[in-house]
């Protein structure tokens, strides 16, 4: 720490002389730095809107550049029978359908038994569809031991149940086992086969009292021991009043190439059946269109903002070899024109994307609309390639990434003028440890002078006062 008696020798105000030198050696470091730091900052700010409006660009193409966004069906014909969902599979067409009937899920119901009452020991096989489990029960056990073991095991080997559900229903009469299958149609049909303790498993006595398998196509070997609640049954629906199809659930899938047809509620005889119509859909080449244009138009703005020079005012990147490449690039690219597998070609300009004397882009909708009528394949095909992955999307891409990218030119640039701005802040605190250097040195200094001053007045007094006590001295008032 310097302590400064300012002017006890010398007079001086030591403290003023040295914030002066100070401060003079200062500002122009200071302001030098503020003007690197603002067009530092400027350039980066400036550069990030680029990249974001080139990127924003970037993505306007990206719907163009997916091949599942073409050529696809609108269906209609929902209504409360029938839902309906389509893909690129279908074909334009109209069709009539009919909802015969619902695909519903087998369910059947024991005899009554009492709460306590033992079923019968023995094994018991459930099977529904591909799915067959076994479970043994003792003489002991009741319907509700029963149910438990149906719903949780154990099971016999590795048995799984996958299949059926069993609850208990208590009527007036007592408790019924009720099994219903998890899923619908004719081939997940409830089995129940029983190896009963008494010997006899298709009795109604003991365990075999559970018994219902209906199989075998002779009925006589059918066994019937519980009551059927509802029948297993399959969807079935009629297309243009002559194609019957019949599903196990209520899903008809691609029974009309591309088209899902979903059966909700069967038709009366006094209902209209269902009409279906599918129509082509390649509404998504216009709006991805119109979204690549707006994005286009938006950067055109900025970078002749960016890039201003004339009476009106300079840009930031006024002169910027940047910012003229990537718009040069960027007009070059939407000139091209791509090669087609017909040996024609195609370009955006002849899909009506025109530009007027500012650079500015519009879309000519008839145009386009002409043709996409006369070969939409060609459409896609410029956009996509004849792999989906060669067209004018997939090279706009390119172009654009080399801009964008993390590593891209505009990046690197907001990287390198960051690293600038970063070593800004360590050169302020390197000359701030000078500037704290100099102004110890001058108040070491100018104390120094003071003191020595202060010294030779006092010495001065001294002299003097000798002088004038010498014998003979005569002093003058």
């Amino acid at each position: 720490m310097t302590i400064s008696f300012n002017g006890l020798g010398s007079g001086l105000a030591v403290s003023d002389i040295v914030d002066a030198l100070v401060n003079a050696e200062q500002a122009p470091f200071t302001s030098r730095l503020n003007t690197k730091e603002a067009t530092l900052t400027t350039d980066i700010s400036a550069a990030g809107a680029l990249k974001s409006a080139l990127a924003k660009l970037q993505t306007s193409m990206e719907a163009l550049g997916d091949v599942d966004n073409y050529q696809k069906r609108s269906v209609s014909g929902n209504d409360d029978f029938i839902s309906l969902s389509s893909d690129k599979d279908a074909q334009p067409g109209s069709y009539n359908v009919k909802v015969d009937a619902l695909a519903q899920a087998h369910k059947l119901s024991s005899p009554a038994f009492a709460a306590d009452e033992a079923i019968g020991g023995g094994v018991i096989t459930i099977g529904s569809g591909d799915n067959s489990f076994s479970t043994v029960l003792s003489p002991t056990n009741t319907l509700q031991d029963l149910r438990d073991q149906i719903n949780n095991g154990p099971f016999t080997g590795s048995d799984s149940n996958d299949s059926v559900v069993a609850t208990i229903v208590t009527s007036d009469e007592g408790q019924h086992l009720v099994l219903t299958s998890k899923e619908t149609g004719e081939e997940n049909a409830i089995t129940i086969t029983v190896q009963d303790s008494d010997g006899n498993n298709t009795d109604t006595g003991g365990l075999s009292r559970l018994a219902y398998d209906v199989s075998d196509a002779d009925p006589v070997s059918h066994v019937t021991n519980i009551t059927e609640v509802n029948a297993a049954q399959n969807a079935q629906i009629t297309i243009d009043d002559t194609l019957v199809v019949s599903s196990s659930s209520n899903e008809f899938t691609g029974v009309i190439d591309g088209i899902d047809i979903t059966a909700k509620k069967v038709h009366d005889t006094d209902d209209d059946e269902s009409s279906l119509k599918v129509t082509e859909n390649n509404s998504n080449i216009q709006a991805g269109l119109n979204s690549f244009i707006e994005s286009y138009n938006e950067l055109l703005e900025l970078s002749n903002n960016l890039g201003a020079s004339g009476e009106d005012g300079v840009g930031v990147m006024a002169g910027d070899s940047m910012l003229r490449g990537v718009m040069s690039k960027l007009r070059q690219q939407l000139t091209n024109e791509v090669p087609l597998s017909d040996g024609s070609s195609l370009s955006l300009s002849q899909l009506g994307v025109e530009a007027d004397r500012y650079g500015k882009l519009t879309l000519d909708t008839e145009r386009l609309n002409e043709q996409i009528e006369n070969g939409v394949d060609l459409v896609q095909e410029f956009f996509l390639g004849e792999s989906d992955d060669e067209g004018f999307a997939q090279s706009f891409d390119e172009l654009m990434s080399f801009y964008t990218d993390s590593d891209g030119i505009v990046q690197n640039r907001i990287d390198s003028k960051q690293t600038q701005l970063d070593g800004i802040d360590d050169e302020r605190i390197d000359f701030a440890r000078k500037m704290e250097s100099l102004e110890s040195r001058l108040y070491a200094q100018y104390n120094s002078m003071d003191l020595l001053v202060a010294q030779l007045n006092s010495t001065s007094s001294y002299v003097q006062a000798q002088l004038e006590n010498m014998p003979g001295v005569v002093k003058q008032d």
